[in-house]
């Protein structure tokens, strides 16, 4: 017993002097001065300097080798990856110890970059591109650029002309129309629209320049394309199609237009310019994650059930871009952190399309919760009716339910605190327009209010906390017919004043058949009151487009798991502050009981009124001594209380670094589903004159359309699709309606000049 508690002294716990790490319970690492030994119950199995990487990587290939400990905690210990360990292991199996050093200089073995990107590096400098807009074109860091043009000795006024490695080609004209443009034309530099004509469709504008050249003739086979795409001689791959029948879900072109029309493609083009060259270029990857959404394919992980050359031949390609593809675009556009800047210019698209539907706005936010392993801020999640690790989004959307924009939230911050925010982005879009701002109770605020009301916005919102009942004789029935929809209801009109007087609403009251009383307050004096309990009722389309795009679109679903340092000077609340309320509140609960308790004895004793205090004193001096120490522990919490701040900075809580999740890659796809979501909006308004179940049924006709088959048929000019028919013959003269009209909007395939021709296949 004696020599096992001598032997247990070599082992060290959770109270290790500095300079010591525990491996595991048999070995430990002693570090002292510039020197570090290795050991294994008590016996140095290696010594060395900490500044010889050769020597500590035997170290930690020695201890896994022997079995004395695993790769993962001697990566722990000696600060490395397990990978890491493991390419050690690999390194020393195969040239011994020298394979352990590495020597000066390139590693022997390793590629460097193509000559053909140095080429096309050189060239983009010579026409006098930054180091940053390089970078960004070709897909590299900016250091990166800046090294290899030192290597490549480049001064200014030196230019490399370089030649394609194959002669241009003319393309069979039966498989698609493209003009003979060189396949290295420069995009439009990258920058931020100010404003859109309402009469220009985005689509003719992104087709006006120069349109990409395809050096294959064979649609099936993009072999070419690919070499010169990995040779940094292609932006962006040319859509070319062949003809076939039955292509399983080429209905979702019929989407086409209408994307189309919202000029996501130009305000891509505009903001992001490039994402370097490429086979699947910033065009095709933004139109593949659009016909995904469409499709309800709803992340890139789903793409692995799907067949890449079918949704490929959607594209115009030999294959659709697969999950690592799709996610290493997303995550360069990420990289360039303009994902605002692109719902901006989506949006000012938009507000100059729908104009005349911005008279109502409504503010509403959703919570995403998040079930991983990382620390981050809680939000209460309503549905769920607890506080979770969540990231709040705050959508915008107009009085027909259809979404204009979206902003996430810093640290889950509350409604009253993001719609000054919100509302200034709504001026910069809007001009000088007055409008009026629909939310619920969470934006309740009088201050809020009168700041809002001054700066020329008009508020709808309900009225928060207790208010008195009306009489019910105040009451009368209101009726009206308002966007073409009969609402009734039974309103008290009157007026209130907040803020002790200084600011004056108008109260809409609804009484329910239940007997329910609703106040809603709003600054318009100018519309009736059932207008006004209409358009604070319609906020119930915001939460039914939350349900429709977290069941159909997956809104809540994570894009990536990367996360990015938060402001660690955030208070947050104190959690011993919040436990010692906690404990406060249970000892007055258990005050309240006894005193209820005290109360009741008293109430059946029959004593006396002047002798009342000393006949409970004697009967019920149990009770009594309770009540006393009950007293005595409130007034100790409540002076323990008073010595503990109530909100304390995030870094005094959260163990580790301070961190949110990354929301760049998560707005980018929540725009793109926007824009997916509204073009299902426009496709139905299309058909609302030929279908009449429309209100019910609307959306759930176009996402059958869109996922039937469809057959392709390509020639000199246009591209023809014909849809297979529906499950009955109402929705296929609807559908059938629906091609007529887009045929008649003339438009042509992005990156083409293929006119799309629509109808559907009858007669099968």
């Amino acid at each position: 017993m004696a020599g096992r508690a001598e032997q247990g002294q070599l082992f060290l716990g959770e109270g290790a002097p500095d300079g010591v790490i525990v491996v595991n319970d048999r070995c430990v690492l002693r570090t002292q001065n510039p020197h570090r030994v290795v050991l294994v119950c008590g016996i140095v199995l290696a010594q060395y300097a900490l500044d010889d990487k050769m020597s500590e990587a035997h170290a930690m290939v020695s201890l896994v080798e022997q079995g004395w400990a695993d790769q993962k905690d001697v990566a722990r210990a000696f600060g490395y990856s397990a990978r890491g360990v493991r390419r050690c292991q690999r390194r020393f199996e195969a040239g011994g110890l020298p394979a352990l050093g590495r020597g000066r200089g390139y590693p022997k073995g390793r590629r460097r970059l193509p000559r053909s990107r140095a080429h096309l590096v050189s060239r983009l400098k010579a026409e006098g591109l930054s180091h940053r807009e390089i970078a960004q074109r070709v897909g590299v860091s900016e250091k990166a650029v800046r090294n290899l043009l030192r290597r490549l000795g480049w001064n200014e006024g030196r230019a490399e002309q370089i030649d394609l490695p194959v002669k241009p080609t003319a393309a069979d004209p039966k498989l698609s129309a493209f003009p003979t443009t060189p396949p290295c034309a420069e995009p439009p530099p990258a920058k931020l629209l100010t404003g859109a004509d309402p009469n220009l469709s985005a689509f003719s504008s992104a087709n006006d320049g120069p349109l990409p050249l395809s050096l294959d003739t064979d649609p099936a086979d993009r072999r070419l394309d690919r070499l010169l795409a990995y040779l940094g001689l292609l932006d962006d791959a040319a859509p070319v199609f062949r003809s076939g029948m039955r292509i399983p879900r080429a209905g979702v072109l019929l989407a086409l237009p209408a994307v189309l029309d919202s000029g996501v493609l130009d305000c891509a083009r505009h903001v992001y310019g490039s994402i370097g060259p490429a086979f699947y270029g910033l065009r095709t990857t933004i139109v593949a994650l659009l016909l995904m959404a469409l499709l309800r394919i709803k992340r890139p992980e789903a793409l692995k059930e799907h067949a890449p050359e079918d949704l490929g031949r959607l594209l115009g390609l030999d294959r659709a871009p697969e999950v690592k593809t799709l996610r290493r675009k997303l995550s360069r556009l990420a990289a360039l952190g303009r994902a605002a800047h692109f719902g901006r210019a989506l949006a000012e698209r938009r507000v100059a399309a729908r104009g005349a539907m911005l008279g109502f706005l409504y503010v509403d936010g959703h919570v995403r919760v998040y079930h991983g392993q990382r620390t981050i801020p809680k939000a209460h999640v309503t549905r769920l009716r607890i506080a979770m690790p969540a990231t709040s989004d705050y959508w915008v959307n107009d009085a027909a339910g259809e979404p204009l924009f979206v902003v996430t939230a810093e640290a889950n911050a509350g409604l009253v605190k993001m719609l000054p925010p919100i509302l200034d982005e709504m001026r910069r879009l809007l001009g000088e327009r007055r409008v009026t701002i629909v939310f619920d109770r969470g934006g309740f605020s009088p201050r809020l209010f009168q700041k809002l009301i001054t700066e020329g916005f008009d508020i709808l919102t309900y009225r928060k906390g207790r208010v008195r009942p009306l009489a019910k004789r105040l009451f009368q029935p209101c009726t009206a017919t308002i966007d073409g929809r009969k609402a009734s209801y039974r309103l008290a009109d009157q007026g209130v004043r907040l803020l002790g007087g200084k600011l004056r609403l108008r109260q809409v009251t609804r009484l329910s058949d239940n007997g329910h009383q609703t106040p809603i307050v709003t600054s318009r004096r100018d519309l009736s009151a059932a207008e006004v309990a209409f358009r604070m009722f319609e906020r119930w389309r915001q939460e039914n487009f939350f349900k429709y795009l977290r069941e159909e679109y997956a809104l809540d679903a994570l894009v990536d798991y990367q996360v990015e340092p938060d402001d660690p000077a955030r208070e947050v609340p104190n959690p011993v502050w919040n436990r010692i309320d906690a404990d406060l509140r249970a000892a007055r609960a258990e005050l309240a009981q006894f005193q209820a308790l005290y109360g009741l004895v008293a109430l059946g004793k029959r004593v006396h009124l002047g002798r009342i205090a000393n006949e409970l004193k004697t009967l019920h001096g149990k009770i009594a001594r309770g009540v006393h120490t009950v007293l005595k522990r409130c007034a100790a919490l409540e002076a323990k209380r008073a010595t503990v701040p109530k909100r304390v900075p995030v870094e005094q809580v959260v163990t580790g670094a301070v961190v949110k999740l990354a929301t760049e890659r998560k707005h980018l796809t929540n725009l793109l589903k926007m824009v997916a979501y509204q073009a299902e909006g426009d496709l139905v308004r299309m058909i609302a004159p030929h279908y009449k179940r429309v209100a019910d049924e609307g959306r759930t006709l176009i996402q059958s359309a869109l996922a039937s088959a469809a057959d392709l048929e390509v020639t000199d000019t246009e591209l023809r699709l014909s849809v297979a028919p529906l499950s009955s013959a109402h929705r296929t003269r609807a559908i059938t309606a629906l091609c007529e009209e887009l045929t008649r909007a003339n438009v042509t395939f992005p990156g083409t000049r293929l006119r799309l021709r629509y109808g559907v296949a009858l007669g099968r």
